[in-house]
């Protein structure tokens, strides 16, 4: 009699995945990706090279994405940048000035039409971090290649480091914000900053994106495989959660996962590393032809 009054057993959990992904993508098909950034040319505004700049919090994966992308496109392991945070000094970052990374072409003279610019990370608090006045300055092209960042006191007009007369060439076109998915909350400091950053580009008409590195550890399913980054739901609602935050549309947030502890290439990584480039690209040559029209206009 006993069985007959036992409670039911709950109901089983929800899947962690969606049945279908919920973008599609042609997971390492990508020689048509590689060629069209081999082929990349600026389409107009009076520049040599597109310019990007990638901003974030200390040990999102800034300068790894820059390493990686090198990576895709070569074929092969290397290092473009010094990439990671130091350790003895809790976690600051290792990016202390402002540099131009240019990607040469194997078997080729000369350099992808595409530089990346990256930054001291932002962190927590006041004195700490890049200060967010140096980047709208990076943006409108007023920061010296090798400028030193000063988390206390930003770049003035009368320091070296300034360049008075900025050509298009030296301005920033697309500006990437990049967040790990295993990251602890954003601190409201951290958002306040970002936010910042993201509103200036605005002002500037500057296209953006954000990407979301380390999506391979974000949870099982994309540890098992990165083909089930648009199945999982947790991934998901990770890049929901900072395009809300940050305030950058969900249709312009794409996971990544960089190279790290590899020692070859996987063409899966670099599906997603090259579909991110595409939209820069495209990003670029629209803003670049904003710009024309705008002086075009004047």
């Amino acid at each position: 009699m006993g069985g007959l009054f036992s409670k039911p057993s709950p109901p089983p959990p929800p899947p962690p995945t969606f049945d279908e992904p919920w973008r599609e993508l042609s997971w390492g098909e990508n020689t048509r990706d590689l060629q069209y950034a081999r082929d990349y040319q600026p389409q107009s505004g009076g520049v040599s090279h597109l310019r990007v700049m990638l901003y974030g919090p200390v040990g999102a994966g800034k300068s790894s994405f820059i390493d990686s992308v090198s990576n895709t496109l070569r074929g092969r392991m290397g290092m473009e940048t010094m990439t990671g945070t130091d350790q003895s000094t809790k976690g600051q970052s290792l990016t202390k000035r402002y540099k131009t990374h240019r990607i040469k072409k194997d078997g080729r003279n000369g350099y992808y039409n595409f530089v990346f610019n990256d930054v001291m990370g932002i962190e927590d608090g006041t004195g700490r971090g890049v200060h967010v006045d140096d980047i709208k300055l990076a943006m409108q092209g007023h920061v010296k290649d090798e400028y030193k960042f000063n988390p206390v006191s930003p770049l003035t007009s009368d320091d070296p480091g300034y360049n008075q007369s900025p050509s298009p060439d030296d301005k920033i076109h697309v500006l990437v914000c990049v967040y790990s998915a295993n990251a602890s909350e954003i601190t409201d400091s951290v958002l306040h900053k970002m936010r910042d950053i993201r509103e200036a580009a605005c002002d500037l008409d500057i296209r953006q994106l954000l990407i979301v590195t380390k999506v391979d550890e974000a949870c099982p399913e994309t540890q098992e495989s990165l083909r089930n980054v648009y199945k999982s739901k947790h991934v998901k609602k990770k890049m929901a959660e900072f395009s809300s935050k940050v305030g950058i549309p969900m249709r312009f947030v794409l996971p990544v996962k960089n190279y790290s502890d590899e020692i070859s290439i996987d063409p899966d990584a670099d599906t997603l590393i090259l579909c991110v480039l595409r939209l820069i690209l495209d990003f670029g040559n629209d803003f670049l032809e904003q710009c024309a029209q705008n002086t075009s206009t004047d």
